[in-house]
């Protein structure tokens, strides 16, 4: 990583599965950054983050071989989840000035779209629930 957050690319994977995967690998690579960095807070901010961060892709690859419309609503309801609470420790990343807005601000925004994307997925799926 050599001391760099990596950009976005600048054309985003319009599938969800392969956005949210895309996400995990930046998620990875911020984490490795934080343990670069020998911060105690920074590595327990970081590990808190990765967990949030890749389990979004996880809980939508098994939304994919879900067992029912409930099941594949519950799943990315957890997604939604887990992309929530990785913007909280992003923010709390920047605010702390662990890593500066300035790195942080292009992964806060993606992770804003992954919870708009995921949720307007949830509402959708539950709407077809009740038909």
């Amino acid at each position: 990583m050599n001391g760099k957050l990596e950009e976005p690319k600048d054309e985003k994977p319009r599938d969800i599965r392969a956005r949210s995967f895309e996400y995990a690998l930046r998620a990875v690579k911020l984490y490795q950054h934080l343990q670069e960095q020998r911060d105690g807070a920074g590595w327990v901010l970081g590990k808190q983050y990765l967990r949030a961060a890749t389990s979004i892709g996880a809980n939508i690859e098994e939304a994919q071989a879900s067992e029912s419309r409930a099941d594949f609503v519950h799943k990315l309801g957890i997604a939604q989840n887990e992309a929530r609470e990785s913007l909280f420790w992003l923010r709390l990343l920047s605010e702390t000035q662990i890593v500066s807005s300035t790195k942080l601000n292009p992964l806060l925004g993606e992770t804003e779209e992954l919870v708009a994307v995921i949720t307007s997925i949830v509402v959708n799926a539950k709407k077809k629930q009740r038909r």
